[in-house]
């Protein structure tokens, strides 16, 4: 039976728009997320996650920070809560504002445990450079790519549990 409701056409339309963001340019784009956006009751988290993550596609960080924030405060749940946390401690470390950034995504590994592990590791490791600790975000890179690892998972995850080991504060 397919889902006719009309949520399930808006997200497949919203999910058709990014399958093609390519063949947009920023404006373009934009506006065509604040359209289908619009659709939605004002401030519906929804809406305000796609307008923030429109505007941080191109470049936009200053002003996809303060959608995600209203977003996450409107209740976003699901995969686009996460995302949001991902997508706006990206932006604050583009902000300069790498310690937020960071405490973020500690925050969120402590959270929950989903398929984004990987990519919540990634952006700390990010963040983490941005800070001047090097070798925490080597380990945290090591310990994102271990389980991916065909062989020498066990190998890498415990380098990088003994890097991590070595920059913890004492």
């Amino acid at each position: 039976m397919t889902d006719t409701r009309p949520e399930s056409s808006w997200e497949a339309r919203v999910a058709q728009l990014w399958a093609t963001i390519d063949a947009y340019d920023a404006d373009s784009f934009i506006a065509r997320i604040d359209a289908l956006a619009d659709e939605l009751p004002p401030q519906s988290a929804d809406g305000l996650f796609e307008r923030g993550s429109a505007q941080d596609s191109f470049g936009h960080s200053d002003r996809a920070v303060p959608l995600y924030r209203a977003a996450l405060e409107a209740g976003l749940s699901g995969s686009r809560r996460r995302q949001a946390i991902i997508q706006m401690a990206s932006s604050l470390r583009n902000l300069g504002e790498a310690h937020e950034s960071a405490a973020l995504l500690r925050q969120e590994l402590d959270a929950s445990s989903d398929e984004l592990d990987a990519a919540v590791r990634a952006f700390l490791a990010l963040a983490l450079v941005d800070l001047g600790r090097e070798r925490e975000a080597v380990a945290t890179s090591l310990a994102a790519l271990a389980p991916y690892l065909p062989r020498y998972s066990r190998s890498v995850a415990r380098y990088a549990a003994h890097l991590g080991a070595a920059d913890a504060p004492h």
